[in-house]
C-alpha cells in the first residue's frame, strides 16, 4: 500500500513539473482565468478602450509591449494601439493611426490581420475625400491603398468590400475628369477635351456617364473637324487625312457607346451620329447587354432631400456608383494633348519644327537673339598676341572683309540716323590721338564744340548791349 501510494505521489509530481516547464506555451486566450501579467495587461487596456479610455489603453499597451518582448500578445498589442487611435477619430488621431497599422503591416506582413490594417489605412483616406470638384489627395490615396490590398491579399475575406469602396472612389474620380473634359469642350480646346476624355473612358470604364464621355469625346472629334475645314490656309489633301482620320476616330467613340454601353440613354444619340458621318452602326452583343443592365440597375439613384442637402455636404455622394464588374486595377497610360495634336499634324506631313523667318535682313521676333559671346568684328592689328584661338579666327575672318563693307554680324538700329546731330562725346585718350579716322572725328567734334560755345557767347552779349559796339 505503501508502495502504490509512493508511485501515486510521483506521477503527481511529474505531471505539476512538465505544467510548470509548458507554462508559456499555452495559448493564454484558452485559459480564460490564467493570471500571467501580460494578459492582465492587455485586458486592462481593452477595458479601457471600450470605455473610451484611449490614453489609458495606449499606456497599458506600451507598457506591455516595452516588458514583455517575447509576448504572445504583442501583435495584437500593437493593432490595438492604432485601433485606439483609429477609434478615437480626428486629423491627428487618423495619421497616428495610419502610421500604428503600417507598422503593423510591416513587423507582421504575414498574419491574417495584415490585410485588416490595410483596410483601415484605405478607410481613412476614405473618409476623408471629398467632392469630384474640390481636392482630390484623399481619393488617389485611398484609391492606392484599396488597390494594394486587393493586390497583396487577392485571398482575404476583405478583399470584396476593398473592392466596392474602390469602385465608390474611382467613381469620383472619373466624375473630376469629365468635368475637366467638358470644360475644355465647352472652351472649344478640343484637343484637351479629347485627352482627358480618353483617358477617362479607358481608365474607369465602371463609370455612371461613361456613355456621356465617350458621346462628348466623338463631339470633340468633330469639333477639330469644324475647325479644319475652316482652315483656308491649309493644302486640300492635306486637310482630307486630318478629316478622314478624325472622322474614324469619333465613329469608334460613338461605336464603343454602342458595343459596351447598350441600355444607357446616349446608344440611340451615337446611332444617330453614325449614320450623319455615314459610317457603319455596329450591333451589340448579349453579353455585353446583359452585363450594362446589370451595371445599371446596380446603381441607386439618390432622393430629392439627398440632393438638396449634398450642396452642403463635404463628402461625396457615391450612390451611383456599380455594385457589379471588377474596377481597375493597374492604370492604362493617359492621352496627353501633345499627342493627339501630333497625331492629327503627321497626317498633313509636317515635320513638326518650328521655322525662323527673316524679312529684309531684319529680326523676326522668332529668330534667336544675339549672343554677348558671338564673334564680333575686331581691328587684327590691335589683337594681342596671347588671345586665344578662337578670337584669332574671328578676327582674321574680320580682316577679309573689303574696305568700306558692312559688317553682316553688326546690330543696327531701325531708324535712320540724323545728320544734324552731334557725333557723341569721346573718351579722353581718343581726343589725344590726333592721327588716322579717330583724329578727324575728334578734331571735327572740336571745332563743333567751339562754334557753338561762340553762338553761345554772342547771344550772351547781346542781351547785355554788347553786340551794339559794331554797327555793320
Amino acid at each position: 500500500m505503501h508502495r502504490n501510494f509512493f508511485v501515486l505521489f510521483l506521477a503527481l509530481l511529474l505531471a505539476l513539473t512538465v505544467a510548470c516547464t509548458n507554462k508559456k506555451s499555452v495559448n493564454p486566450l484558452a485559459n480564460v482565468g490564467s493570471k500571467q501579467p501580460d494578459k492582465v495587461l492587455f485586458d486592462r487596456s481593452m477595458d479601457a478602450m471600450k470605455h473610451n479610455r484611449f490614453d489609458v489603453a495606449r499606456m497599458t499597451l506600451q507598457t506591455l509591449i516595452n516588458t514583455y518582448p517575447d509576448s504572445e500578445f504583442i501583435a495584437r498589442a500593437k493593432l490595438a494601439v492604432a485601433d485606439s487611435w483609429y477609434a478615437e477619430g480626428g486629423s491627428t488621431a487618423m495619421q497616428q493611426a495610419e502610421i500604428e497599422y503600417k507598422d503593423f503591416r510591416t513587423f507582421f506582413p504575414n498574419m491574417p490581420e495584415a490585410a485588416e490594417a490595410q483596410l483601415k489605412v484605405a478607410n481613412i483616406h476614405y473618409q476623408e475625400m471629398e467632392k469630384a470638384d474640390r481636392d482630390f489627395t484623399h481619393a488617389m490615396r485611398a484609391e492606392e491603398e484599396y488597390r494594394s490590398l486587393i493586390q497583396e491579399y487577392p485571398d482575404s475575406k476583405l478583399v470584396p468590400q476593398a473592392k466596392q469602396r474602390l469602385r465608390e472612389v474611382q467613381e469620383v474620380l472619373a466624375q473630376r475628369e469629365y468635368n475637366i473634359g467638358r470644360f475644355y469642350y465647352l472652351r472649344l480646346a478640343y484637343p484637351a477635351a479629347i485627352a482627358r476624355l480618353k483617358t477617362l473612358v479607358d481608365r474607369y470604364p465602371l463609370f455612371s456617364g461613361a456613355d456621356e464621355a465617350l458621346y462628348l469625346l466623338g463631339q470633340s472629334y468633330e469639333g477639330e473637324i469644324e475647325v479644319i475645314r475652316k482652315n483656308g490656309r491649309m493644302n486640300e489633301v492635306a486637310k482630307g487625312k486630318m478629316i478622314e482620320q478624325l472622322t474614324q476616330e469619333a465613329s469608334e467613340a460613338y461605336g464603343r457607346i454602342i458595343k459596351r454601353y447598350p441600355a444607357m440613354d446616349r446608344a440611340l444619340d451615337a446611332k444617330a451620329r453614325l449614320e450623319g458621318l455615314h459610317q457603319p452602326v455596329p450591333r451589340p452583343t448579349r453579353a455585353a447587354l446583359e452585363l450594362n443592365k446589370k451595371e445599371v440597375a446596380s446603381r441607386q439613384q439618390a432622393g430629392i432631400m439627398s440632393s438638396m442637402l449634398g450642396n452642403f455636404e463635404k463628402h461625396p455622394d457615391v450612390a451611383k456608383a456599380s455594385h457589379v464588374g471588377d474596377p481597375t486595377l493597374v492604370d492604362p497610360a493617359p492621352t496627353n494633348p501633345g499627342d493627339v495634336i501630333r497625331k492629327v499634324a503627321a497626317l498633313a506631313g509636317g515635320d513638326n519644327k518650328v521655322s525662323v523667318e527673316t524679312t529684309n535682313g531684319k529680326i523676326a521676333p522668332n529668330q534667336e537673339a544675339p549672343r554677348s559671346d558671338s564673334p564680333a568684328a575686331a581691328d587684327p592689328a590691335a589683337a594681342a598676341p596671347e588671345q586665344p584661338a578662337a578670337v584669332q579666327d574671328s578676327a582674321a575672318a574680320t580682316a577679309e572683309l573689303k574696305p568700306g563693307a558692312a559688317d553682316p554680324n553688326e546690330l543696327k538700329p531701325n531708324v535712320e540716323a540724323d545728320p544734324n546731330a552731334l557725333p557723341p562725346l569721346q573718351q579722353s585718350n581718343q581726343l589725344e590721338n590726333g592721327g588716322g579716322a579717330s583724329g578727324a572725328v575728334s578734331s571735327s567734334a572740336s571745332a563743333k564744340t567751339e562754334e557753338m560755345a561762340d553762338i553761345s557767347s554772342s547771344k550772351k552779349k547781346k542781351k547785355k548791349g554788347l553786340g551794339k559796339l559794331n554797327p555793320f
